[in-house]
Formats: C-alpha cells, sequence, structure tokens
C-alpha cells in the first residue's frame, strides 16, 4: 500500500504497513482539531505541563512571513562586510543555530566556516586563516553556552594580536542572539552589531530566522528563496487533509508508540548535504525525554550496513520523489518514507511533523533538561580553585592497545586483550531494540577518518549477532545538542562509544580558567557521567596519536 501527499512543493510518501498503522492517528489528530490548533498557536496540544514553555516557543510557525524584512537587511550587511574586506566568515554557535545555517550555505554553494566545537585543533585551523579577511558570528539564542563564549572570547583575543582593535575589531564581530540576553549585553558594551534573534522561537526551530539566515546570508548565500518556499506551505498546514507535514508527523507518532522507535535516514540525492543531520537534531532532542522518543540513525546511503529492514525501524529516503524507483531503496516496499521538496519549506516540515509526533508519544517538543544536565556536569568538572587546572577525571585505563587507551567499567571488558574484542563486545552488549552511540570528540575535519566507524561497526554489528543492531555516529561536543538529549532522556536502551583523544595543540580561553583542550575534555566527562549515571554501558577509547589510533580502530573491525 502507499499514500503520496503533496502540497506547497513537498511530498512525503508512506508505504507499506505503516500507512495502516499511521492511519488511526492520523484520525485522531484530524478529530482533534491539532492542524488549525497548532497554526494558530495553541500551546495546550502538548498537555498542561508542557503550556508554558510552549507558549513561549511557537513563533516558528509564522517566521517564513516574519522574517521576510531580513533577506534585504542582511544583503546590505553583506555588501557592507565585502567593501571592509571582510569575505570570510566564520560561524560559533551549538545547535540549530550551527546546523542550519551549514546546510544552507552548502546548499548554497558559498563557503562558511561552522564551528559548534571546542576541538583546539579544528578552532586553530580556523584561527590560522586570514584574521583581516575575517567577520565573526556569534549565534547563541540563550546567551550563555559555553562554546560559544569561549570561540567568541578566542576570536577576540586572535583579533588583537592580530593588531586589530578598536572599532576595527567592533565591526568584525556579528551577534545574534535574544534580547536582554547576557550576550546581548557583552555585544553591546563591546560596540558589536546585534541582530536579535526572536525570542519566542527555540534554537532548533530557528532555521528560518536570523539565527539560520544570517551566516549563510553574511557568506553570500541569497536566502530569500527559503522563506519564499517556506511560504508556499503555510496554506496546508490549517488543513486535515493533503497536509503533508501532518501525515509525516502521524508516522512519525505511530512509529514511536508501538516501539517502532528508531528512524534510519539515507540520503539519496536531494542535493541538500548536511540535511539528514539536520532532522537528527530536530527529531532526537526533540522526542527523546521521559523514557520515550525517536532515534534518528543517519547512514552514509541507502546501501549502507544497518540500513536493512528490521522491527523497531523506520527507513527514511531524503531526496526522490514519489515516481523514482530509487525511493524504494534496496529492499522494495520495505522503505517506509521517502521526502522531497526544496529546504526551506523541508525546515518547516520537519518542525511540524516533529511537533505532531511528540504530541502523539506525549512529550513536550520544546525543553531540553538533559541537555542542561550534561552543561551542569561541564560546569561542575571545569570548577578550580584560583590558580589550579582544572580537575577531569582519572585517566588510568583498564586496557592499553598500542594508540589506543581503553576506559572502561572493569567488568564490561574483563578478559578481552584487545581492540577488536572491545568493539564487538560493545555490539553483543546492545540489548534487543537498542542501538549503540559512536561519540567523538575529535577535529571534525582533521579526523574525518573517525565518522567510518558507523559503517564498520555496522557491518560488524551484522555479522555477529543475531539482529542487527542500529548505529549511530556523532560529533562532540555537537552531538551534545542533537541526539544527547536522546541518550539520556528517551529509552534507555544504548551503548556507548565515547572517542577522545590527544591534541598536537591548544588555545587558551582569555578570561576562564581553562583552555579549549580543557573544555572540550570537561564535556566529553560531563556527558560520560551523565550516561553512567543512568546506568548505561559506556566506554572510552582516548587516542594516544590521533590518525594512527583512528587507523587502529578501523583496521581492528576490517582484519
Amino acid at each position: 500500500m502507499t499514500a503520496v501527499v503533496t502540497a506547497g512543493g513537498v511530498s512525503v510518501t508512506i508505504r507499506g504497513a505503516v500507512v495502516d498503522e499511521s492511519e488511526t492517528v492520523l484520525s485522531r489528530l484530524v478529530s482533534d482539531g491539532v492542524p488549525r490548533s497548532l497554526t494558530s498557536g495553541q500551546p495546550t496540544l502538548w498537555g498542561p505541563d508542557a503550556a508554558a514553555e510552549a507558549s513561549r516557543r511557537l513563533g516558528w510557525l509564522r517566521l517564513p512571513e516574519r522574517s521576510r524584512p531580513l533577506p534585504s537587511r542582511l544583503a546590505e550587511l553583506a555588501g557592507a562586510a565585502r567593501d571592509a574586506g571582510l569575505d570570510r566568515v566564520v560561524l560559533a554557535g551549538v545547535g540549530g543555530a550551527a546546523l542550519a545555517p551549514e546546510v544552507i550555505a552548502r546548499a548554497s554553494g558559498v563557503p562558511l566556516t561552522a564551528l559548534d566545537t571546542t576541538d583546539p585543533l579544528q578552532v586553530g585551523r580556523a584561527l590560522d586563516g586570514d584574521l583581516h579577511r575575517t567577520l565573526v558570528v556569534v549565534a547563541d539564542p540563550s546567551g550563555g553556552n559555553v562554546e560559544a563564549d569561549a570561540l567568541r572570547r578566542v576570536f577576540e583575543a586572535a583579533f588583537a594580536a592580530a593588531g586589530i582593535t578598536g572599532a576595527d575589531l567592533a565591526r568584525r564581530f556579528v551577534v545574534v542572539t535574544d534580547p536582554g540576553s547576557p550576550l546581548a549585553e557583552a555585544a553591546g558594551a563591546a560596540g558589536y552589531r546585534l541582530l536579535p534573534s526572536p525570542g519566542d522561537v527555540g534554537g532548533r526551530f530557528a532555521a528560518l530566522s536570523a539565527l539560520g539566515l544570517a551566516p549563510p546570508a553574511l557568506a553570500g548565500a541569497d536566502v530569500a528563496g527559503l522563506l519564499e518556499d517556506a511560504a508556499a506551505l503555510v496554506p496546508a498546514l490549517a488543513q486535515p487533509y493533503d497536509n503533508p507535514a501532518l501525515a509525516l508527523g502521524a508516522v512519525l507518532g505511530a512509529a514511536g508508540l508501538v516501539g517502532r522507535d528508531k528512524l534510519l535516514i539515507a540520503d539519496n540525492g536531494s542535493g541538500l548535504a548536511g540535511l539528514d543531520g539536520w532532522i537528527e537534531h530536530m527529531v532526537a532532542e526533540s522526542t527523546g525525554k521521559d523514557g520515550r522518543g525517536l532515534l534518528p540513525v543517519v547512514v552514509e546511503d541507502v546501501d549502507a550496513p544497518g540500513f536493512q529492514p528490521a522491527d523497531d525501524v523506520r527507513r527514511v529516503v531524503l531526496g526522490t520523489r514519489p515516481d523514482d524507483p530509487r525511493a524504494r531503496g534496496p529492499f522494495g516496499e520495505e522503505t517506509a518514507l521517502s521526502v522531497s521538496g526544496p529546504l526551506g519549506a523541508q525546515f518547516l516540515l520537519w518542525q511540524y511533523a516533529t511537533a505532531v509526533a511528540c504530541r502523539v508519544l506525549g512529550v513536550n517538543p520544546f525543553d531540553q533538561p538533559d541537555v542542561q544536565a550534561s552543561e551542569r556536569n561541564t560546569a561542575a568538572l571545569l570548577r578550580a580553585e584560583e590558580g589550579a587546572a582544572p580537575t577531569v577525571i582519572s585517566r588510568v585505563p583498564a586496557l592499553v592497545c598500542d594508540e589506543v587507551e581503553v576506559h572502561a567499567p572493569e567488568e564490561l571488558v574483563r578478559g578481552v586483550t584487545d581492540l577488536a574484542g572491545v568493539l564487538e563486545t560493545l555490539l553483543e552488549t546492545v540489548p534487543d531494540g537498542g542501538y549503540l552511540a559512536v561519540m567523538a570528540y575529535l577535529d571534525r575535519e582533521g579526523d574525518a577518518a573517525a565518522a567510518d566507524l558507523r559503517r564498520l561497526l555496522a557491518a560488524r554489528g551484522d555479522a555477529i549477532r543475531k539482529s542487527p543492531a542500529p548505529v549511530t555516529f556523532g560529533w562532540g561536543p555537537r552531538l551534545l545538542h542533537t541526539t544527547g538529549q536522546y541518550h539520556k532522556g528517551g529509552p534507555q536502551n544504548g551503548v556507548f562509544l565515547q572517542i577522545t583523544g590527544e591534541a598536537s595543540r591548544d588555545v587558551p580561553v582569555p578570561g576562564r580558567p581553562y583552555s579549549l583542550r580543557e573544555l572540550q575534555l570537561a564535556q566529553a566527562f560531563g556527558d560520560l557521567r551523565a550516561l553512567r549515571s543512568v546506568g548505561r554501558p559506556a566506554v572510552r577509547l582516548h587516542l594516544r596519536d590521533r590518525a594512527e589510533g583512528i587507523a587502529r580502530l578501523c583496521a581492528a573491525l576490517t582484519d
């Protein structure tokens, strides 16, 4: 059975048994008046406990219209920056404030250096660029995020060291934050150009606001088309039928209700590089709480290990049209969903669908309590006496395999003597219906080979397990704002592999008693502490040499 719902340039194709499963949920959503209640901003849709938060977080529904003045203003700012010789744009942000701009920039073909990391090697390379041509966009809606704060301080010091001070320094920063935030106050005191982010929109729902649009626009992207494409979908959102966002939300919610809580996502020629990662962030951080949720598993393509049928998963293919035979993937009708449409419309589509799915699952889509728990752990680990370096965690390994240290509870690695044994033990520890999450606190560019571990672990799991275990991969600390909420707040059936590494370079954070390297480790250890506090199996591998250590890990899964 196949159902195709098309409107506003977006198509959602639903195949197989999932059509029947979602029909009951869709009928209930329609009878409850959800489409019109959502588009009119009714905050009680997610229950009384979520109403106060929801009443302050529904402004995203109006962004296609509210943001109309932005493109022309941003084009003027971009032109002024280029006239001043500032044609290299660096973004310092986290979560949706980094992911959405990066997707837009890549889709537009404009260069944007997106930093949502504390890795000293990756940040160090950005500092090595031509600072005299550099414009820094600091995007942080709350204005209190530790990564954005550290990166702003680091670039301020780098500019000063390059002889860029006073008014010349001030014009090199554009700050996007909520009015009245600590960052807004700091920006005002420094004379930085300030773009207000909408206070009634949370970061992951802000793709069509200044948070999402300003960085790529300043890098040269024409963002007006994104708003036009999103606006084309708006009329369908209040409708009970011919509403692709409602249909998608019903499918996601129905799947979660019956325990099909893994959402495998493969891009199949969408031309929207990185959209899958943005969807991962939207779905995981919104739904993963109160022991419920949907876990997105982003895979390399439709032929990737881990994209095979299983009872607890739904498969999503991005970029195909309903009549494209590739939409069926390698497993025919087993591919449950295919989604296509322009980027601006897809942002709105997935935001709406996720909000609907959260109503079905009974969770608040707008909070992220366990992200904040990891942040508190990080702050505690960084706390130190005056003049003392932060103390983070014991570094005594349970096992050393050449360049790789294995830090794990003794009972988890007892009798294991090599890396292959460690990795296979982790795969075997994954319970039925669970997953393995790889969390790499490394350099997303310089250590890019680490991402191969997702594919290799999925293939090894297929070979040694009776039922395959989905494998996710994320870069830290980015993952703290994407799947990190699901890891702690969603169903407690995950197993975790964290990877850290030595750094040949460090970067001090001016005005703070720690460096980027110490901050990165504190974030990794704070998250590890949070995972272990809820009883999840977690192993940390520390690479004494990053390149060689990654090569050893890959070899252990292929030899």
